[in-house]
C-alpha cells in the first residue's frame, strides 16, 4: 500500500447510531424532481446511514444536520434540534464523529457541539472560537480546529471540552489531515501547505503550492492531494497539487483555465479516485496526466455546492443550493454518474458523512 498513512478518519469513527426520531418526511425518488410522501419514523442505522451538513442562512441561526438512510430511503430534517429541543445555531459548517461522539462545527455562532454518536444528545459544547471551520482530533485527548478569521488553529482538549491553546497560523486555514504524525493545514489565504508537529502544537513547516488551498485528501499510496481554489481578483488561477509527505516534494501540479471555479476535493473508498467540482461533478484518477475536459456530471443549470463521495459504494452525493434561501436539494448518483435519487435536505446543504 505504499506509505501507511495515520489518518484518525473522522467519518468512520462512529461506533453505533440506534435513533428513532418521529415526524421526519420520507423521501423516495429517481427523478431529479424531488417528492416529498407522508411523515414516518426515521432510524438511524450503524451501517448505511448519510449524515448532511445544511449551513443555513447567515445570521438566521437556521443551520441544521439532516440524516438520510440509504436501507429505505428515509430522510430526517434537524435531528439535533428535534432531540435536544434547541436550535443548533448559525452556520453549520462540518462534523467530525470520533470515539462514539459527533462534532458539530457552528461556524459563526464560534462553537462546537457534541452530541452522542448514539442518540444525537447533546454532551458538552466547545466555546471561546473566532470563526470555526474544520475539527480533526489528533489524539485521543487532543483535537485541531481550523478558523476562517482568528488567525490561528485552535488546540482542543477533547476530555474537558475546552480550548488550551493556540498554533499560530496567519490566514483563513480550512481543510486538514494527519499523516505521519504531522498536521498537513491547508491556507485559503496562502500559497502554501502548512506542517504542525501534533506532538508539540508547534508549526515546523511548510510547502509551497498554489494560492488558495482549501481541501485536502490522501491517496492509496499516501501521496497528499491538495485543491487550490486560486482568486479571480488577483487573477491567480486554481491549481491542483500532489505531495509526498516524507520529502515534502510537489510531484505533480495541474493547472486550471483562468476561468475555472474549483472546489471540494474528495476522493473515493479505495483512494484512486478523485473527485471535485468545476461547473459540474469531475472526476480523476490518482494516475491521470492531464485533468479531465468534460464532467462526469454536468451542472445543467444548477448550483453545485457540496460534494461527497459514499466509501462503501463509491456513490456520489452532490447538493445543488439553488439560491441559497430555499431548502437545497440532494442528487445522487452512481460512480458512472446515473442518476439514481434526489431528495430535499435542508437550506445550503455543503457536506456529507457516511456510516459503513
Amino acid at each position: 500500500m505504499g506509505y501507511r498513512l495515520s489518518v484518525i478518519s473522522c467519518q468512520l469513527s462512529v461506533i453505533s447510531y440506534r435513533l428513532i426520531l418521529f415526524s421526519f418526511f420520507l423521501v423516495s425518488c429517481i427523478s431529479d424532481k424531488p417528492e416529498i410522501i407522508a411523515p414516518q419514523p426515521v432510524t438511524l442505522v450503524d451501517t448505511g446511514g448519510v449524515y448532511i451538513t445544511n449551513e443555513g442562512n447567515f445570521q438566521f441561526g437556521n443551520a441544521a444536520v439532516s440524516y438520510f438512510n440509504t436501507l429505505d430511503s428515509s430522510f430526517a430534517e434537524n435531528i439535533f434540534k428535534t432531540v435536544n429541543n434547541r436550535p443548533l445555531g448559525d452556520v453549520c459548517q462540518s462534523m467530525c464523529f470520533f470515539n462514539k461522539k459527533a462534532y458539530i462545527v457552528v461556524n459563526n455562532s464560534g462553537k462546537i457541539e457534541v452530541v452522542d454518536a448514539k442518540t444525537f444528545t447533546s454532551t458538552g459544547t466547545i466555546k471561546g472560537l473566532t470563526s470555526p471551520r474544520y475539527f480533526l482530533p489528533v489524539s485521543n485527548a487532543k483535537a485541531y480546529v481550523t478558523d476562517l478569521y482568528s488567525n490561528s488553529i485552535a488546540v482542543i482538549n477533547l476530555n474537558t471540552l475546552s480550548k488550551t491553546g493556540s498554533i499560530t497560523c496567519p490566514g483563513w486555514t480550512e481543510e486538514l489531515l494527519i499523516a505521519h504524525n504531522k498536521a498537513y493545514i491547508t491556507n485559503v489565504q496562502r500559497d502554501k501547505l502548512y506542517i504542525v508537529n501534533i506532538a508539540t502544537d508547534v508549526l515546523e513547516d511548510s510547502i509551497a503550492i498554489g494560492y488558495g488551498a482549501a481541501s485536502i485528501c490522501a491517496d492509496k499510496f499516501g501521496k497528499l492531494w491538495v485543491l487550490c481554489i486560486g482568486d479571480n481578483a488577483k487573477k491567480i488561477p486554481a491549481s491542483l497539487y500532489k505531495i509526498e509527505p516524507l520529502t515534502k516534494a510537489v510531484e505533480q501540479t495541474f493547472s486550471f483555465a483562468a476561468t475555472a471555479a474549483t472546489s471540494r476535493l474528495r476522493i473515493n473508498g479505495s483512494n484512486d479516485t478523485l473527485y471535485f467540482l468545476n461547473n459540474g461533478v469531475m472526476q480523476l484518477p490518482i494516475a491521470a496526466q492531464s485533468l479531465p475536459t468534460t464532467p462526469l456530471i454536468a451542472a445543467s443549470g444548477r448550483n453545485l455546492y457540496g460534494l461527497g463521495i459514499n466509501p462503501a459504494t463509491s456513490d456520489i452525493y452532490v447538493s445543488d443550493a439553488v439560491d441559497y434561501v430555499q431548502k437545497g436539494l440532494v442528487l445522487v448518483y452512481t460512480s458512472q454518474g446515473k442518476l439514481l435519487r434526489s431528495f430535499k435536505a435542508g437550506i445550503i446543504p455543503g457536506d456529507f458523512y457516511f456510516t459503513n
